[in-house]
């Protein structure tokens, strides 16, 4: 038996094709889970270095070791030329005693939680090290041991969904088909696809898969339609995750099988609306446009799926800014208040693609505060994601030459009301088909796995 997996940005899920039915795998209550994992303790990382009163001591050592060196030769080496040197140094054995450590990353790993548990663990320990959607890291140019610990994230992830499936389906399974974006967010062109494949790939094999093959996610979705659909004709597949957006040109229905005749993508989704609807709508609390606070502070902040720009966000002093702004910058600065502030973020947009207005109470950064939204201003802010799609929506049309017999929307962003409208103003002769926005992609991969 082939596993379905559909190893999202925002979340997961898995399902298998079982008696002529796809069944989907269940996670507790529930049919997916969020990509989210907490460490219960914190993680060393090289790149966060910091000066000890110890090595403050080492560094002033190496300086004056240096100072009577550059004598003895007869230079005159400057007192910044030397603390340079002996910073590198300095850094250098830092380094070196972190890999030395035994707490390794697997070590820690064993211990980490998933899902919706990672958020409220962390919550409530006020610790550790929360991350959330490792498959937006993918891509990126990677410390190797950055890499690593990315790596067993994901193998973690890809062994929860299986020795889950294999529990309820009553067999050991060994052989998953993947659901891969058309293009992956990457910080290095072409070359973080094939990294993302490669441990993807990897963390497959290491989570007990023998066999791992990828499917591009509109095609999964293709897969999908193909199968509710009665007659055969002519369809666009818009797939709008929280990481990227996918579109396939195919034919789908009736008793031949879909064929695939083009995908395009961009590295864009829900995740970057939820940045736009930070910045516009709840940073402004926070001074943002008010003080003299740089503008990337506020989108480090808002930013919770980059680790380093979250590090940089915890490392800035806000002492000096006025008040509310300098006292609720602190607190955002508090162990878990970006995660928090993100998730009613999160919330807000998933709860304005139905109501016209939303309130947030954020009484973990000062009591009393709120935010008030409502749905032109999420309309507003994911004005920049829906130029883009829109672009991207265009270019399929003149690839295609004609308006298809339908526009088949899934992917969690395909709720939203300014998508649809969007996709069907880009194809106006052709009938918008509402697919389902959580499942449409799985489902279409436990189809496609069962034909292997």
């Amino acid at each position: 038996m082939k596993l379905g997996i559909d190893f999202g940005t925002s979340n997961s899920a898995a399902a298998a094709h079982v008696d002529g039915k796809v069944v989907p795998v269940q996670f507790g209550d529930a049919l997916q889970f969020r990509t989210t994992v907490y460490f219960p303790e914190v993680m060393r990382d090289p790149n966060d270095f910091a000066l000890t009163p110890a090595l403050e001591q080492q560094l002033e050592e190496l300086i004056d070791s240096g100072r009577r060196a550059s004598r003895a030769a007869g230079t005159n080496r400057s007192h910044e030329q030397l603390r340079s040197d002996a910073m590198r140094v300095v850094r250098r054995q830092w380094m070196e005693e972190c890999i030395r450590e035994p707490q390794s990353s697997t070590s820690l790993l064993q211990n980490a939680v998933y899902g919706d548990d990672a958020l409220e663990a962390y919550f409530e320990e006020n610790e550790g090290n929360l991350v959330q959607s490792p498959k937006s890291m993918l891509g990126y140019n990677l410390h190797p041991r950055a890499k690593q610990t990315i790596t067993g994230i994901a193998t973690h992830i890809l062994e929860h969904i299986r020795l889950t499936a294999s529990k309820q389906l009553g067999q050991n399974v060994r052989s998953a088909l993947l659901g891969r974006p058309v293009q992956f967010r990457s910080s290095i062109g072409e070359a973080g696809n094939a990294q993302a494949l490669d441990i993807l790939r990897g963390a497959a094999l290491a989570a007990g898969f023998d066999e791992v093959e990828f499917l591009e996610e509109p095609a999964a979705a293709a897969m999908h339609y193909h199968a509710v659909s009665d007659s055969r004709h002519e369809a666009v597949i818009v797939d709008v995750g929280g990481g990227t957006t996918d579109i396939a040109h195919a034919s789908v229905g009736g008793s031949q099988a879909p064929q695939i005749h083009r995908a395009w993508g961009i590295a864009r989704g829900g995740t970057d609306v939820d940045l736009a609807l930070s910045l516009a709508g709840y940073m402004p609390l926070f001074g943002r446009g008010i003080t003299r606070v740089p503008a990337h502070h506020y989108v480090e902040a808002a930013m919770v799926q980059d680790m380093p720009r979250q590090r940089d966000f915890r490392h800035h002093d806000y002492a000096a800014v006025d008040a509310p702004y300098g006292p609720r910058l602190q607190a955002l600065q508090d162990t878990g208040n970006t995660a928090r502030l993100y998730r009613a973020v999160e919330h807000c947009k998933i709860a304005l693609s139905s109501n016209e207005s939303h309130a947030s109470a954020l009484d973990f950064i000062e009591p009393g505060l709120n935010v008030e939204t409502d749905a032109p201003h999420l309309t507003a802010a994911a004005g920049n994601y829906l130029s883009e799609l829109e672009t991207l929506l265009k270019q399929v049309r003149e690839d295609i030459g004609h308006d298809p017999a339908a526009v088949f929307l899934t992917g969690g962003m395909s709720r939203a009301g300014y998508v649809q409208r969007t996709a069907a103003a880009a194809f106006p002769g052709a009938t918008l088909v509402h697919g389902d926005p959580s499942f449409g992609v799985v489902q279409g991969l436990a189809l496609a796995a069962a034909q292997d």
